[in-house]
């Protein structure tokens, strides 16, 4: 073979190798990134349920020292995560908001009562919960009156509920597709070597001697695709920080390190099993079967 012929080859080769490559990362980066938002998804949740807030309106007599001393208790509760405390001059600013600068005309006193905005803890973000946290506040001689959008938080978590099963299908189907397309990849580059693999067998190669070498060549190619994949993860999640800092600040930096060492596992696995796969059943093909 001449130098050009072999310098041909070796290009072929290595265009086979690196579009393989490209393809194979191509999937893991789509599953990597499904990935990220599936072991996310409690703090994206957390986050979207603790914008909810529950006013407790206080009696007119309250003050903010009133209202400061039962602040303090409540964050001890543990199921309220934050308290702030709107005052009569806050209060008077929204309702001019509402009604106009001129409503306070017809009051000889400011009439607008201090409150508490309690920013309750995910875990008891639900109809059943609030409805008890609701009982436990009015049990407070301080609080004149209760407020939350119950049919907010009845819709938010149907919702969230509904996202978690079409996700989790969705995640399923994916990791299907994932495999079936790896695999199907991994074997037509087997299957363009099934000639040499045939003259090894001939020259009394054993089963495991054949193997051996293309299952190497698996383990490396899957590491470059996971690893390729794990810097298109990191591409999108730097769009993602800049474009959404506050959805990216919810995301736990372990959890993204473990999934993208997990993409990578997945990769060279699936390379493995499917090269070891794909050459055990082409050594077993005699020589009229290698033409079709």
């Amino acid at each position: 073979m001449g130098k050009s012929e072999s310098n041909i080859l070796y290009r072929r080769l290595l265009r086979s190798y690196f579009s393989s490559v490209i393809s194979i990362s191509l999937v893991l980066f789509l599953v990597g990134m499904v990935g990220v938002l599936v072991v996310n998804a409690r703090s994206v949740s957390n986050y979207f349920k603790e914008n909810i807030t529950v006013s407790a309106i206080l009696t007119v007599e309250a003050d903010e020292a009133d209202a400061s001393a039962l602040a303090d208790i409540l964050t001890g509760t543990g199921y309220v995560k934050d308290a702030r405390i709107v005052t009569k001059e806050e209060g008077v600013e929204e309702m001019k908001g509402i009604l106009g600068d001129d409503f306070m005309d017809v009051f000889e006193v400011n009439p607008i009562p201090v409150s508490l905005e309690l920013q309750i803890s995910a875990d008891y973000i639900s109809t059943d919960s609030l409805a008890v946290i609701e009982e436990s506040l009015y049990s407070y001689p301080a609080v004149d009156e209760v407020v939350y959008q119950q049919s907010l938080v009845e819709l938010l978590n149907a919702n969230l509920e509904r996202i978690s099963l079409v996700a989790g299908v969705f995640v399923l189907l994916l990791l299907f597709i994932s495999v079936v397309l790896i695999n199907n990849t991994v074997r037509l580059n087997v299957y363009s070597k099934r000639f040499t693999i045939h003259t090894m067998r001939l020259v009394g190669a054993t089963k495991s001697f054949i193997t051996m070498p293309f299952v190497g060549q698996a383990f490396f190619q899957g590491l470059i695709s996971g690893a390729v994949a794990d810097v298109f993860i990191l591409g999108a999640l730097y769009l993602i920080r800049n474009e959404f800092y506050q959805l990216f600040s919810l995301f736990d930096a372990m959890l993204l390190g473990m999934v993208m060492i997990g993409v990578v596992v997945l990769g060279v696995l699936i390379c493995m099993i499917s090269t070891s796969a794909g050459v055990r059943s082409l050594i077993s093909l005699n020589k009229s079967e290698l033409y079709y």
